[in-house]
């Protein structure tokens, strides 16, 4: 469905009147140079998106990767527009889960169209923000194109973020004295790592390409917006670089702590028989049926064997507790 359809004149949104407000193809009717039409579409039905191909003649391969939801992110030139596909992200922290969404994008020399899937990030407010910066708008399509990328870097951003608290948790459990389980959790927030890496690499080079204006529309500028852009999209990167090899690192401290722990738990078990076998020794001797032993006779025989394997029972504990074994 259409969500919002302008055109744009001087860096200003210009009201299409009651007759046009749902004008797809405004902007192609001869205006002022520099104007353009922004057209933001959620979900389409493919006899949408072929409406809008027809309207904007844009390349059917375009269209079909457009119309579907699970394309890696790219940059693409057909004629004079650019096809851009971005990864959105959002953190669900009470599931340790990155939820993933998807815009992508036509920029012509006179209109935009952002075809948006899932949640994610609403468009909307992005418009809004730019048009309350007409100067950034008078920059036309490639401001748009600014604008989104610059809004989807900075929730990769708090995604980051979040994702840095939970790893901060993780290794604090690790390194904790209390006996903790985080395999599992360590594991699915490597896998939500590797969900952003999927988003952000790929990234890289588009945003590249456009801080060093590979575009005649994109001007010194407009490439120092991008090359922001660009920045903090790789700070993102080497934050979720960093994260995957500090998890790495707790998983692999967790199994030695396991390992530890185990052989605590053998020692501690060892000790323990050892307490119990040496009176069972004791008292299997004196067990014997035979008549002629040590002390067989001896009026104090019989206590005597029993404070000697308390004597050695305790003993053995004094050392063992001394040793750590117990």
């Amino acid at each position: 469905m259409i969500v919002d359809n302008a055109l744009y004149h001087d860096g200003r949104r210009v009201p299409l009147g009651a007759g046009d407000d749902q004008s797809l193809g405004y902007a192609r009717i001869p205006c002022d140079p520099g104007d353009f039409q922004w057209i933001g579409i959620h979900d389409p039905s493919a006899e949408e998106l072929q409406l809008i191909a027809r309207t904007f003649d844009l390349h059917p391969l375009a269209v079909e990767d457009a119309g579907d939801s699970h394309q890696r992110p790219k940059l693409e030139r057909y004629d004079d527009t650019l096809f851009l596909v971005l990864k959105t992200l959002w953190y669900v922290d009470e599931e340790d889960a990155v939820e993933t969404g998807e815009i992508n994008m036509f920029v012509g020399p006179d209109f935009v169209v952002t075809v948006r899937h899932g949640e994610g990030i609403d468009l909307a407010a992005s418009r809004r923000d730019l048009e309350h910066r007409a100067k950034v708008l008078e920059h036309g399509p490639m401001a748009v194109l600014y604008a989104i990328c610059d809004r989807v870097v900075d929730e990769y951003e708090r995604v980051g973020a979040a994702l840095e608290e939970d790893v901060d948790e993780v290794e604090e459990s690790v390194f904790s004295p209390a006996r903790t389980n985080d395999s599992t959790r360590i594991y699915v927030l490597k896998r939500e790592i590797a969900e952003v890496r999927r988003a952000v690499l790929p990234l890289r080079e588009p945003m590249r390409k456009f801080a060093m204006g590979i575009d005649s529309r994109i001007t010194a500028d407009t490439a120092t917006y991008f090359r922001d852009v660009a920045d903090h999209l790789q700070r993102v990167a080497e934050v979720i670089d960093n994260l995957d090899q500090l998890l790495s690192t707790a998983f692999d401290a967790h199994l030695a702590r396991i390992s530890v722990q185990q052989n605590e738990d053998m020692r501690k078990i060892s000790a323990g028989a050892a307490l119990v076998v040496v009176p069972t020794l004791v008292a299997g001797v004196y067990g014997m049926n035979f008549d002629h032993m040590p002390e067989l006779h001896w009026t104090y025989g019989y206590p005597f064997a029993l404070l000697l394997m308390a004597g050695i029972v305790g003993g053995l504990f004094a050392w063992f507790k001394k040793s750590g074994w117990l």
